[in-house]
């Protein structure tokens, strides 16, 4: 006969015993070997590495904004929990760790498939209704079936990874809801081949029975392209327009502070070309470290998390940023006219020149004596980043150049190369380079309670000569 297990842990004045994590009868219960922990983890891993990527690949050209914010968002959480996973698995006797072998065929057609998705409505079913899902599922069920107490620091990164997950579903529910424009019927068929992919697979972490569906690629037939190419949609007006310089303006000493911060935030929404052109560089430079994705998916965050900031700062300020022409031709030049390390050395060197006091301390002094603190708030975090950044810079861009003087000086050379033509943009027709800036200023007067300044209003400094840095370039360049 068996004996029945003693049930009391003897806990001293009823204190909960096993540090909290476990009652006594489940930590008694047998549960997932290393072996088999091990395996798990590494489908988990894969799951959020193919995650990582889709939603970094899909930021430049999806056109929707809340999207393409979103996914920055989405794709460095992920990142993150690939990088735990990473550190779990060389935890438990894994050398050499295998992380970069496809654990399952079923699953690599299953990312392959939702990465090439053709439209934004596959895409937001394929990630969001079920491949995060599954993921999530899979999580769970670890959490069920190994023990608590010997798993317990996997059962920690399962906790934590499902609580970012959740926070995805939240949004992605909202956002399949909102773009279910698609006939039902093709719908079902799209979710149900995923489904039939992740049952062929023994589910997302392989403890399933598996089954012999009849499946064949479909979108990724052919192999996924990357499209370097930005877009957005149709609140984004006049793109090409490059009639304001607010560098100009917001380094005029005789310029009032209100002013200024209107277009600081002007220039935190326009940071949404930065995600666009970030993009690009993770998605084309394979092969390195897991570290720089991580980094990079960080900054580019940081870089849409820039862009809504400057977003709530015109909404506070009642100004309709929907009528400002939020440009697109820095991410839409490098992108298609730079290689990735090009670009990644044209971000490089405006980081270095974000650094100096006249940079972005010049930029939180700013908000800060214009009283707005809102403005004070969002430069003091911006600055904090872009310190940040300049040093993910130092560590994944200068260590290519025999200095960081090298590293430099050819960041400012591939920005001069960059082709953007003032004059031409106007004779084909794509923007008149209209002057915005009276009239959005002119609302911000209003919700301030001010007659607008006429020297202000009358501000007409263009780009035609001069980029972003006010360094003048040629007619051609």
């Amino acid at each position: 006969m068996g004996v029945e297990p003693q049930q009391s842990s003897h806990a001293y004045k009823n204190l909960p015993p096993l540090a909290g994590v476990a009652a006594m009868e489940d930590a008694m219960r047998a549960g997932l070997s290393v072996e088999q922990c091990v395996a798990r983890l590494k489908r988990y891993h894969y799951a959020f590495k193919r995650l990582h990527q889709s939603f970094t690949a899909r930021i430049t050209a999806e056109p929707i904004y809340e999207l393409k914010t979103a996914f920055s968002l989405h794709a460095w959480l992920c990142a993150e929990h690939v990088q735990a996973m990473r550190d779990r698995i060389a935890e438990m006797r894994e050398p050499p760790l295998g992380l970069d072998v496809v654990p399952d065929e079923s699953l690599e057609i299953l990312f392959d498939e939702i990465l090439a998705a053709p439209t934004t409505e596959e895409l937001a079913l394929g990630l969001y209704d079920v491949a995060l899902p599954a993921l999530k599922g899979a999580l769970l069920r670890h959490i069920d079936e190994t023990n608590p107490l010997a798993d317990h620091p996997t059962v920690r990164l399962c906790r934590l990874a499902i609580i970012e997950i959740d926070d995805m579903l939240a949004f992605g529910s909202r956002a399949v809801s909102s773009l279910a424009n698609a006939e039902p019927q093709a719908t079902a068929a799209w979710v149900a081949l995923l489904n039939n992919l992740l049952a062929n697979g023994g589910g997302l972490d392989g403890a399933s029975t598996r089954e012999d569906r009849s499946v064949a690629r479909k979108y990724s037939a052919k192999p996924y392209v990357y499209d370097p190419v930005p877009r957005r949609d149709e609140r984004f007006v006049d793109p090409y327009n490059r009639g304001v310089n607010p560098e100009a303006l917001l380094y005029d000493e005789s310029m009032p502070t209100e002013a200024k911060v209107l277009m600081m935030f002007f220039k935190r929404l326009r940071e949404i070309d930065v995600p666009e052109m970030m993009a690009s560089i993770i998605t084309q430079t394979p092969g390195k470290p897991w570290g720089y994705y991580r980094e990079m998916s960080r900054q580019l965050w940081d870089e849409a998390r820039h862009a809504m900031m400057g977003e709530v700062g015109f909404i506070s300020l009642g100004v309709d940023w929907t009528k400002i022409p939020i440009t697109w031709t820095w991410s839409l030049n490098l992108n298609t006219q730079l290689g990735p390390m090009e670009r990644h050395g044209v971000l490089y060197f405006i980081e270095q020149g974000l650094m100096p006091r006249t940079g972005k301390r010049y930029e939180w002094e700013v908000g800060v004596a214009s009283g707005d603190a809102l403005a004070g708030l969002f430069q003091d975090y911006d600055w904090a980043d872009e310190v940040l950044h300049a040093a993910i810079g130092r560590t994944w861009y200068v260590k290519e150049f025999a200095s960081a003087k090298e590293a430099i000086a050819y960041g400012d050379e591939c920005w001069s190369k960059v082709v953007s033509d003032f004059h031409e943009l106007k004779e084909r027709g794509l923007t008149e380079h209209r002057n915005w800036w009276p009239e959005v200023y002119a609302q911000a007067c209003k919700h301030w309670g001010v007659e607008p300044d006429e020297r202000v209003l009358n501000y007409d400094v263009t780009y035609a000569n001069t980029r972003a840095d006010l360094k003048e370039i040629s007619a051609s360049g």
